[in-house]
């Protein structure tokens, strides 16, 4: 009686999650091709074995790692600074952390068109605009550097998310540790240093896993900005997944790669939240 009101969810999971992976794992086996009536065929391990011999997937799996890790890191060393001056008391201080979430509320698709648009584009873009005076007028950025350029909207969508959970982290620092160190003579960096990092460790922690998760899905900001282009500059994972799957009708290499992904993520995520929730783990002893 206590897990008949889990029944639902649990449908709900299996029949959206497990059965279209059984079903990839299916077509993961098979040689098909949509532009080629009649060419269903199995062939077992055959389309994995190519997915590992493609260049093109090495390069784009390179491409999401720096995309991944490169957004999070970046956005988690944005968000602490903004979490350390937003733990400050000041005049205002509440409308700046309404407008530093702002970026977060906005749906991924809609910030991915307002940077294409507004802020990258070459002749009417405000970063060329602002950027003018130094000779930057008229670049081209989401041809020049496409990645950089989605991994912006990324950084500016995630950052307001790593603020608020390192501002909750700070937030809960006991106060009594730190006047102490500042009576003991300790200086800013030092309390910073020995203090308010440790405390964090588990919140970063947690922010990085998070965001990694998220982020290496990441599509529709790859598709809204740059197509994946130049070549495969700026595509990742999911997005070369799409391509092969949806350009390129080949439906039996692509689920591979689906499956390879969906593995690889599963092994990489398992590792990472076992290394949060000891983190937690050792901390609640503590405490």
């Amino acid at each position: 009686m206590r897990r008949a009101p889990l029944v639902p969810a649990l449908v709900f999971t299996i029949v959206v999650t497990q059965i279209p992976f059984l079903l990839t794992l299916y077509y993961s086996v098979q040689s098909w091709n949509l532009v080629r009536p009649g060419s269903q065929r199995f062939v077992w391990f055959e389309n994995y074995v190519s997915v590992f011999a493609d260049s093109q997937f090495r390069g784009v799996a390179l491409n999401t790692i720096i995309m991944t890790l490169g957004s999070v890191i970046i956005a988690v060393i944005l968000g602490l600074l903004l979490a350390l001056l937003l733990n400050r008391h000041f005049i205002g201080r509440g409308v700046v952390r309404t407008l530093l979430v702002t970026p977060f509320l906005i749906t991924p698709v809609a910030a991915a068109l307002l940077w294409k648009t507004t802020l990258l584009d070459p002749t009417y873009g405000l970063i060329n605009f602002v950027l003018s005076p130094f000779g930057a007028s008229g670049t081209d950025w989401v041809s020049t550097f496409p990645l950089a350029s989605v991994m912006a909207s990324l950084i500016w969508q995630w950052t307001p998310f790593m603020m608020l959970l390192l501002l909750a982290g700070l937030q809960s620092m006991p106060g009594d540790q730190v006047e102490a160190a500042r009576v003991d003579g300790a200086g800013a960096w030092a309390i910073f240093v020995e203090l308010t990092l440790p405390h964090l460790r588990r919140f970063l922690e947690l922010g990085i896993v998070l965001g990694a998760i998220y982020l290496v899905n990441t599509f529709d900001a790859v598709y809204m900005i740059t197509q994946g282009g130049p070549g495969t500059a700026s595509a990742n994972l999911p997005f070369y997944i799409y391509q092969r799957a949806f350009l390129g009708f080949d439906i039996g290499q692509s689920a591979a790669m689906g499956v390879v992904v969906v593995v690889l993520t599963i092994i990489v995520a398992t590792f990472a939240l076992r290394l949060v929730f000891r983190s937690f783990g050792a901390a609640g002893s503590e405490s």
